[in-house]
């Protein structure tokens, strides 16, 4: 249980905060806010916080775009809205103009998003900006992705997008066809009808509709599968990209780490044979005094041996001369 005193975490302000972060900068602060969960009790918190994966460059940049260029957001997210609704309603005139609109918006942006970074410190490559384009086409094709993005909180980048999939059309809306233009802007008339064919009859026309629904309905079938397979291959080869990405950052990060501990343990080295060759230097320098201190030492006793000698000689003197006493005959 959480220790009743802990303060809850928001969960979304934390990953809005990573998010926001250089990816150089992400799994440091991922493992203190997962870690700083798990000192509060928050176990749930410290799992999602601690299953964040650091996010590529393209998606960073992409972030950076949503959380730095909110007018330019609102208005690719309308972009959006517009295609997804026009995929639905079959409206092939405002696909085709919203379409154009979509590629030119995304190349302006995409290219806004390698100035951002380049702003923050990070160059971008060109392989990158094309990612960042990726992404974007995917904001306009899935809501979640859009949703996601808008926050400017994107974790992963998503699948390639192969068109409006999951956008069915209304019930009832079939294609709207444009009637063709001739020259100088008027409706081209009408070809001339073609000769009528003799009609089938009917068990022929109905074996003819049937065989016809099957070739599609297995053609279908077919394109679905492969799609399927398709979107499954590139969500693994995202997958092992990310993990090998997240790898390459906590090897990054490990290397970092013992590398400014090698440094510090070099720094303590040096000091230490400084205050060695230093020690070494007073210790001559004392060897040096002690042997001209014995020296003198061994001056003085030899001083002291001969005044001593010098004494003794006086006081023998002097007591011959007591002993003898005065000359009487002097």
């Amino acid at each position: 249980m959480a220790d009743s005193g802990a303060v809850d975490m928001d969960i979304d302000e934390v990953v809005g905060e990573l998010y926001g972060l250089r990816p150089s900068e992400f799994i440091a602060a991922r493992d203190t806010y997962a870690a700083r969960a798990r000192s509060a009790g928050d176990a749930a918190a410290a799992q999602r916080i601690a299953g964040l994966r650091r996010p590529t460059l393209a998606v960073w940049a992409s972030n950076l775009l949503a959380r730095r260029r909110p007018a330019e957001a609102e208005q690719f997210l309308q972009l959006g809205r517009a295609l997804r609704e026009a995929h639905r309603s079959l409206d092939a005139a405002q696909l085709r103009d919203l379409g154009h609109q979509q590629h030119q918006v995304m190349a302006a942006l995409a290219h806004q998003a390698r100035d951002l970074a380049g702003e923050a410190g990070q160059s971008v490559s060109d392989s990158v900006v094309q990612e960042v384009e990726q992404i974007l086409r995917a904001v306009l094709t899935d809501e979640d992705v859009a949703r996601q993005w808008a926050a400017g909180s994107l974790e992963k980048a998503p699948s390639a997008p192969v068109g409006f999939t999951g956008l069915e059309p209304a019930p009832g809306v079939t294609p709207a066809r444009t009637p063709p233009k001739a020259p100088g802007g008027q409706p081209a008339p009408a070809p001339p009808a073609a000769p009528a064919a003799p009609a089938p009859g009917a068990a022929g026309t109905k074996r003819s509709t049937r065989a016809a629904d099957k070739r599609r309905a297995a053609q279908l079938e077919r394109a679905r599968a492969q799609a399927r397979e398709a979107t499954r291959q590139a969500e693994r080869a995202d997958g092992a990209v990310e993990e090998a990405e997240q790898a390459q950052a906590e090897a990054t990060g490990r290397a970092e780490e013992s590398g400014e501990r090698v440094a510090d343990l070099e720094g303590r080295l040096r000091e230490a044979r400084q205050e060695h060759r230093t020690a070494r230097t007073a210790a001559d320098l004392a060897t040096r005094e002690l042997r001209e201190a014995r020296a003198e030492a061994k001056a003085a006793r030899r001083t002291a041996d001969t005044a001593r000698r010098a004494l003794e000689l006086l006081s023998l003197s002097a007591e011959s001369e007591t002993e003898e006493g005065p000359d009487d005959g002097a």
